[in-house]
């Protein structure tokens, strides 16, 4: 609910209850009460107890009668149990008090809580005045805290807050079942809203959290309720989320004039509507707020009103951990977009933490790189070494040096020092930047990075101004911004010689399957147009990349299109297993200089091969061919393989079919990730040597072996693209977009990247697509604007508060139109000697990114279990470690998060599930090694959402609103069925269509009269002039654009076979392959952390 609306009636709440017959109600501290005045609480910031699990001695329960089923079983119309009106201990059932307790300004309605739900606040201890009176009470529900929402207030007397029935203890053990051995399937560690976060002995304010804890374990599960609510109905309390980089204010003394019902108690923490930057929700949750829906039977039969109908005490069932409890990805997203979506990003500052890669922001360079060229896990590193070990946050940076800008944000500037080149330090050869630090006037500048003290060169010089300042700085793009170019001088060029412009060599398969599927008529078709669409730099009339053509299947043949030629001329080289070109003038030529004859060539391949009978390819003898051309002309470039089939003719490189399925969840699955022989290293690595990129197109029938074959477009900085069971009508589209796309993006040549830390960490490890011949230098063969390097970063010496850390990352790469070039991009990072303070500034989307690319690489050389566990193990560890040290006292019921790693949990566990580290049925040895290799040099936005799908439902906003709807929690309780979901994961995009979708609908989108006669696994809507479909065609346009990959589109039905796969991207859901689902993956975190903890 946004503070700016109207309030929604408030039902009467805060009545006396009644009290259970002859039940004598313990005290909150768990002693015996005075049989005067029970008090059902202890003091406010005592300790959380279990619940008394049985009545005490002597005191008999009143049976339950016969009459109306209790409120907690409702049966909704199809016979599933509703989730309970009342929380634990919320017995309402006496008559309905005339008393209304007074609103305050931006309270909730106060609905029940099914259990506690999840709260962030600040992890301050707040002081309270003096000990509650015995006649005061607090608004602690069973170790609660509610935060942001006014405390009922509670019964006069008799039945506090312990439930009738008798459940575990909050502290005992749990009985040994469920997916992980831990709890029953669905409940969850007995739940308390701890205070989050002792104060430590610092200046600045302890990190905030998240904690909650789960209904007490013990009895069977609830059917998860997927009939609709009550009107004014929500689930949980009313806690108001707030964003990850603001703090709660401190609760205020509630205003004068309001009037209590009940025993006065001290003021709940509360938010007033005038305070700016907390969006409150109606439901009490992290997932989007549900309105009422028809048709659901209310909680008392025959009761129409919140508690009006009098009726006999029952005992309430142990509660399921409710989904809208636990934190959700969908929340914390729109909370950032709307708290960091309208202010530019400034960087001047150091170690901010930057808006979501979900939140659309823009950046404004003042002296830090963009996030979009860097993000880091942390944005405060600890100042030692044992502090990081202790916190065992991986200390990370995932570095996109090529990123691609939005039209509003400028482009890095060129700076050009002429024959000198760019200014350097002398010892550890840092480029300058804004940290460097001038002295004696100006005539010296001492090194950021390694503290040297270097001359500054005369045609350099400039003064100083009175704070040490140059006064050009800010004309110079080197001292005032965080990302810029240098050209480069001829020692920075190979053989001391300024290269030549890059050419691109298109490499066809031509053999039998290859022309019967169309494929090779299409490419023709289409690089016909394509080669006018070649990168160019700047504002230049036509592209100066060259061009070459060469088809193969057991033999090469090489085409000769000089522009002097009528027709080509093909030379065949059968002699594989000693490659050569054939041909040296003629081969690599310029487009609009030979535009006649490469037509003409295009023409022809088709038909040359239309009758082929030949079966069999070779693949390593064509990168080499290509390589070998490259070589001969001296300059760098790019290969674009197109291929179908495993090579399995006579030559280098020949591969046989090692696809067994048996190896799955045995030690020897890792063979399966890598490759067959040590040929293809070799070979890329002598592509990487020369500047030969390679992009690779697969269209496979059956195995191919991905992992072997995409070894050297990995190590060169290429990619792969999959087309598997490729058919022309269903598949042109996407394979011609990522075509067109590939051809297109502007790529850097020949690069090498280096990244140099000031003293006290250092860069140890590096994740991506590229090859390293020594310990520090990246090389790159091709470097594109969709590729990241992860670096991950150790300490060698001491950090300290004062100065920070600084990372300066600097690639020297053959731009498009042949010029040598320096990307230098750097960042200033904090140093913290408190652990609150790393939890404060961690970013938990990079986080994911470098673990799923540390999981990934692990596979290679691991059992898959060994690197699941490790994955668990840390995530564990970073958690107790905040629990630990960070978070005040609480009981051992309580999963206490840090707030900015409160989604650490459901992130991690997508992974888990992920196709590489548990791969269902239908998953084969392929497809694995393809996503693993993809998701090696993803950028931390392309991750996010491959690991978390978005989810969108489609007819729920006003047909003429075109924007983007917002997104939905990937799990099927969410799915209505009268309504239609796009799904997409950056690969993949799903229609999903409800059974029950109004015949309109299906009219508007389909251009079918019935949902019956929806084609399923349709895979383009139909072109209809009207709003609603253009509304969705426009949105799946939208999502295709903002993505590095052409989705291809899937309609799936509700009910049809398909569904199996769409459930698959359902993440918070039980997968099919075994995965847990979030809410008993988060009950096993919780379960890992307590054991650290004891």
């Amino acid at each position: 609910m946004n503070v700016n609306q109207s309030a929604p009636p408030v039902p009467p709440f805060g009545q006396p209850q009644p009290v259970y017959a002859g039940y004598h109600q313990s005290s909150y501290g768990g002693q015996p009460g005075s049989t005067a005045a029970p008090t059902p609480y202890g003091a406010y910031n005592g300790p959380v107890p279990g619940y008394q699990q049985t009545p005490p001695p002597g005191v008999s329960r009143a049976p339950a009668s016969s009459g109306a089923p209790p409120a907690s079983t409702a049966q909704g119309p199809c016979g599933q149990t509703a989730y309970g009106q009342f929380g634990q201990g919320d017995v309402q059932n006496g008559p309905s008090s005339g008393v209304q307790m007074q609103r305050l300004p931006g309270s909730q309605p106060f609905a029940s809580a099914p259990l506690a739900p999840v709260v962030s606040q600040p992890a301050v201890l707040q002081p309270y005045g003096p000990p509650p009176t015995s006649a005061q009470v607090t608004a602690q529900l069973a170790g609660m805290q509610i935060s942001g929402a006014v405390a009922p207030a509670p019964p006069a007397s008799g039945l506090g807050y312990g439930p009738p029935t008798s459940l575990a203890s909050a502290s005992g053990s749990f009985p040994n079942s469920g997916l992980y051995g831990s709890y029953p399937q669905g409940q969850a560690p007995p739940l308390g809203q701890g205070h989050p976060g002792a104060q430590p002995p610092q200046r600045s304010v302890p990190p905030q959290a998240s904690s909650f804890t789960s209904p007490a374990s013990g009895g069977p599960r609830m059917p998860s309720m997927t009939g609709p609510l009550l009107p004014g109905q929500s689930f949980g309390g009313p806690p108001v989320s707030q964003p990850n980089h603001v703090s709660s204010p401190p609760p205020q003394a509630l205003p004068p004039g309001t009037q209590m019902t009940g025993p006065p108690g001290p003021p709940p923490p509360m938010h007033s509507s005038q305070q700016p930057g907390y969006q409150l929700q109606q439901n009490g949750s992290f997932g989007p707020a549900r309105g009422p829906q028809s048709n659901y039977g209310s909680p008392y039969p025959g009761a129409a009103t919140f508690g009006s109908q009098p009726g006999p005490p029952q005992p309430l069932p142990p509660k399921r951990l409710d989904p809208d409890a636990i934190p959700s990805p969908i929340q914390v997203i729109e909370d950032d977009r709307n708290n960091r979506g309208s202010e530019p990003f400034v960087t001047g500052v150091r170690g901010q933490v930057p808006p979501l890669v979900t939140t659309n922001f823009l950046v404004k360079d003042q002296g830090n790189a963009s996030p979009r060229y860097i993000r880091c896990t942390s944005y405060n590193i600890p100042c030692t070494s044992d502090m990081a070990k202790q916190a065992q946050v991986p200390l990370a940076a995932v570095i996109k040096p090529l990123a691609r800008l939005p039209p509003e944000e400028a482009s890095p500037y060129v700076v050009d020092h002429g024959e000198s080149g760019p200014l350097r330090c002398n010892r550890c050869k840092a480029y300058m930047c804004p940290f460097m630090q001038f002295v004696e006037g100006g005539r010296r500048f001492q090194c950021c990075f390694c503290s040297c003290i270097n001359d500054v060169p005369p045609q350099y010089f400039q003064h100083l101004d009175h704070t040490g300042k140059r006064v050009d700085a800010y004309d110079r793009p080197e001292l005032s911004l965080g990302s810029y170019e240098f050209l480069a001088t001829v020692d920075y060029c190979k053989n001391n010689k300024f290269p030549i412009p890059p050419a691109f060599i298109f490499m066809i398969d031509v053999s039998y399957n290859a022309v019967r599927s169309g494929l090779v008529r299409l490419l023709c078709e289409e690089l016909k147009s394509l080669l006018d669409f070649l990168p160019r730099e700047g504002g230049a009339e036509e592209s100066a990349i060259r061009v070459g053509f060469v088809t193969y299947n057991k033999v090469l043949h090489f085409y000769n299109v000089k522009s002097s030629l009528a027709q080509p001329q093909m030379m065949v080289v059968s002699d594989v297993g000693d490659m050569f070109v054939p041909l040296l003038d003629g081969f690599l030529v310029n487009v609009s200089e030979s535009r006649a004859v490469i037509t003409s060539l295009l023409d022809q391949i088709p038909e040359m091969f239309a009758d082929t009978r030949e079966t069999e390819t070779v693949f390593a003898p064509v990168i080499q061919a290509g390589m070998e051309a490259l070589k001969a002309a001296e300059c760098a470039g790019k290969l674009f393989l197109f291929h179908t089939s495993l090579p399995i003719a006579e030559a280098p490189g020949k591969l046989k079919n090692r696809d067994d399925r048996k190896l799955i969840n045995t030690d020897k699955e890792k063979t399966l990730f890598q490759p067959q022989s040590g040929a293809y290293q070799t070979l890329a690595k002598e592509c990487v040597a020369q500047g030969c990129c390679v992009d690779l197109f697969l269209f496979p029938n059956q195995y191919v072996d991905v992992a072997t074959l995409s070894v050297v477009p990995q190590l060169t900085g290429g990619s792969v693209y999959k087309y598997a069971c490729f058919q022309v009508e269903n598949d042109q589209e996407r394979f011609l977009s990522d075509l067109r796309r590939d051809v297109q993006k502007v790529v850097g040549f020949d690069a090498v990247m280096r990244v140099r830390t000031s003293t006290g960490i250092r860069a140890v490890d590096f994740f991506g697509a590229f090859y390293m011949s020594n310990t520090t230098d990246v090389e790159l063969a091709g470097l594109d604007g969709d590729k990241t390097v992860t670096v991950e970063f150790k300490h060698d010496d001491r950090l300290n508060e004062e100065n920070g850390a600084l990372l300066q990352c600097a690639l020297l790469y053959t731009s498009c139109a042949g010029q040598r070039r320096l990307r230098i991009h750097n960042l200033a990072l904090n140093c913290c000697t408190q652990l609150a303070d790393l939890y404060r500034n961690c970013e938990t989307d990079t986080l994911i990114n470098y673990m799923a690319k540390f999981a990934y690489r692990g596979v290679l050389s691991s059992p898959v279990k060994t690197v699941r566990d490790t994955l668990i193990t840390q995530c564990a560890q970073i958690l107790a470690c905040y629990r630990k040290n960070c978070a005040s006292p609480s009981s051992a019921g309580q999963l206490i998060l840090p707030e900015c790693m409160k989604l650490l949990p459901v992130y991690l566990n997508c992974v888990l599930k992920s196709e590489v580290l548990q791969p269902g049925a239908e998953v084969t040895t392929d497809d694995r090694a393809y996503v693993r290799q993809l998701v090696t040099s993803m950028d931390v936005a392309e991750t996010n959402v491959f690991f978390y799908p978005r989810l969108l439902p489609l007819t729920k906003s006003p047909i003429e609103n075109t924007t983007e709807p917002p997104a939905v929690r990937a799990s099927e309780e969410r799915l209505s069925n009268g309504d239609i979901y796009l799904l997409e994961n950056g690969l993949n995009l799903f229609l999903w269509v409800g059974a029950s979708v109004q015949q309109g609908v299906v009219q508007s989108v389909f251009g079918v009269s019935s949902f019956s006669q929806i084609t399923s696994g349709l895979s383009v809507l139909p072109v209809l002039d009207n709003l609603l479909s253009k509304k969705v065609r426009g949105l799946i346009d939208g999502l295709r654009a903002q993505r590095s990959r052409y989705m291809k589109l899937i309609v799936v039905k509700q009910e049809d076979k398909l569904e199996m796969l769409f459930k698959h991207f359902l993440v918070e859901d039980k997968s099919l392959s075994g995965g847990a689902s979030y809410v008993d993956f988060l009950c096993h975190m919780h379960k890992e952390i307590r054991q650290l903890l004891s």
